[in-house]
């Protein structure tokens, strides 16, 4: 290995965030190698989603109570409120999913792209 190709390899194992043995390792077994400014990207999109999906469910548990409360009470226009609610909350719930489903997607083969290129 000469010196360019060292100081090339420095730089790849620094954007990783690994150790030099580790980054190796991972490229050896093919492994996609991010940067951790990418990682870091991710994890907070992923928890973004996870808390959206969290107030999802608390709404949809909210508007299941409240239907049960106007179906013990005989108030049928609130239950036909609630479960067009319930409709809208649950199509908004499987849209955020293909979203973040996507996303992750779109990432991952963005990711191989550019590990890709920079084995190139």
């Amino acid at each position: 290995m000469n010196q360019e190709e060292y100081e090339r390899l420095q730089e790849k194992v620094i954007a990783s965030g690994q150790t030099q043995q580790s980054f190796i390792i991972n490229a050896l077994a093919g492994v996609v190698i991010a940067p951790r400014e990418e990682i870091d990207v991710l994890k907070n999109i992923n928890k973004n989603f996870d808390d959206l999906l969290r107030q999802i469910r608390g709404m949809a548990t909210n508007v299941n109570q409240m239907a049960h409360i106007a179906n013990g009470t005989g108030v049928l226009a609130t239950i036909d409120k609630l479960e067009d609610i319930a409709d809208q909350n649950n199509y908004f719930k499987k849209k955020c999913g293909n979203l973040s489903l996507g996303m992750k997607r779109k990432i991952l083969r963005y990711s191989r792209h550019l590990h890709l290129e920079k084995n190139l």
